[in-house]
């Protein structure tokens, strides 16, 4: 018996796949699932049906001459030959080519539960919850086992080594896994976290399609506490992520934006510190100047209270010398000496004031008309009193008075006659 090595058997294995025509030239109708394009141009993916399913792969060359974009649960048609990989023993289908057929049955329910949902209004913006800024419990709804749970784990004790991280241990695939998932929210929901975490690590979309399911979309919807759906990798959308407050591209993603890092957080508590010890140095400086200030105001209304101090203790020895009783005597005899000098005042003005009048009584007997009355001389005036002293005065039959020595004459004038030599 030969004994071949597993490269040996497997390249044995390769070169019947090759040496057999009908499988160079082979086309085959199925549903997409799982696919993935790689940096080099290269897509990966698997044909599936409902009984099985066969790796594929298109290299770059034969992918950029496609006229539409591979997609999970979209049905084709593919030509190419099916060959074995020898490092791995596997068999796959080498596509040279494809051709687009129906959208696949998962891949219609996936359409229909979308568009329903966003109808009812699951998806609307205003009704998603914001993930609170201090979260201190992490709720996670995940395979206890896998590489999901582990980025969420290293990611979320990275940023925070004090984050509290509560697992509910679900199904995430195959019969049981929508259930799984609800009660783990509602679980997560009952024992009080500040944000939950619903997700799973990448795979087809049969593998991720209990995240698609209409109870665990409900579930998502109807929790009071803010959920991020973390399901597959970047390219990968389920039901959930639009359902959810948050979507992650992956798990690891959503440990950062549930968990904020404890190292910007010190950072902003020191520069706080800092600052705070700054405004405290400064109100000390502002506070001591103003101390110094005073204090200079309190040496001077010292020195101040003690002049006045020394001022009121003259003043209240002056008082002390001048008693009532003298005060009262000296006003009393400066008033008497007032009065004695008022009087004196008054007897000098009333002696002068008669001095004066003797002298105008006497300047008036000169000048008064009853003096020369007297002397033999008479006043002559017209019956209003007014005097007449020219014969042009005098008309004929004019009254006039004549005011003489021992009385008076009431006359009238019969003849005015006008001399020029007047005496």
């Amino acid at each position: 018996m030969t004994i071949y090595s597993v490269g040996q058997l497997n390249t044995y294995v390769a070169n019947m796949f090759r040496s057999d025509l009908p499988l160079q030239n082979v086309c085959v109708r199925g549903e997409i699932s799982n696919c993935k394009y790689h940096t080099s141009g290269h897509i990966y993916f698997t044909l599936k049906d409902a009984d099985s399913q066969l790796p594929c792969v298109m290299f770059n060359g034969f992918a950029r001459n496609l006229d539409f974009r591979f997609k999970d649960g979209m049905e084709v048609e593919v030509l190419g030959s099916v060959e074995v990989y020898v490092p791995y023993g596997k068999y796959q289908l080498m596509a040279r080519s494809a051709k687009r057929g129906d959208v696949g049955d998962l891949a219609k329910r996936f359409e229909e539960l979308k568009k329903r949902l966003e109808e009812e209004g699951l998806f609307d913006p205003a009704v998603k919850q914001p993930i609170p800024k201090d979260v201190k419990k992490v709720g996670i709804v995940t395979a206890p086992t896998g590489a999901a749970v582990r980025d969420i784990i290293s990611v979320s004790k990275r940023r925070n080594p004090y984050i509290e991280l509560i697992l509910y241990p679900a199904q995430v695939q195959g019969e049981g896994a929508k259930e799984s998932i609800v009660k783990g929210i509602l679980a997560l929901e009952k024992y009080g976290v500040d944000v939950i975490i619903v997700g799973r690590g990448g795979g087809s979309m049969e593998d991720l399609w209990a995240f698609n399911e209409e109870v665990v979309a409900q579930a998502i919807f109807n929790c009071p506490i803010p959920v991020i759906s973390a399901v597959g990798h970047e390219t990968d959308f389920t039901i959930a992520d639009f359902v959810a407050d948050v979507r992650a591209a992956t798990p690891s993603v959503a440990a950062e934006i549930a968990v904020s890092e404890i190292a910007v957080k010190l950072k902003m508590i020191s520069d706080y510190s800092e600052k705070l010890q700054s405004l405290m140095k400064q109100q000390i400086r502002l506070k001591r100047a103003q101390i110094t200030r005073y204090e200079g105001i309190e040496k001077r209304m010292n020195s101040l209270l003690v002049m006045r101090k020394m001022r009121s203790e003259q003043y209240s020895k002056r008082l002390s010398n001048l008693s009532p009783a003298r005060i009262i005597s000296g006003k009393r005899m400066e008033c008497l000496r007032l009065e004695e000098k008022l009087s004196d005042s008054m007897d000098k003005i009333l002696k002068d004031r008669k001095t004066e009048l003797a002298i105008c009584i006497e300047r008036f007997k000169r000048v008064s008309i009853f003096d020369r009355l007297q002397g033999g001389l008479g006043y002559i005036s017209d019956p209003d009193g007014k005097r007449l002293i020219s014969v042009t005065q005098f008309s004929e039959g004019q009254d006039f008075v004549l005011r003489i020595k021992d009385g008076t004459v009431y006359a009238k004038t019969l003849k005015t006659e006008a001399k020029n030599d007047v005496i």
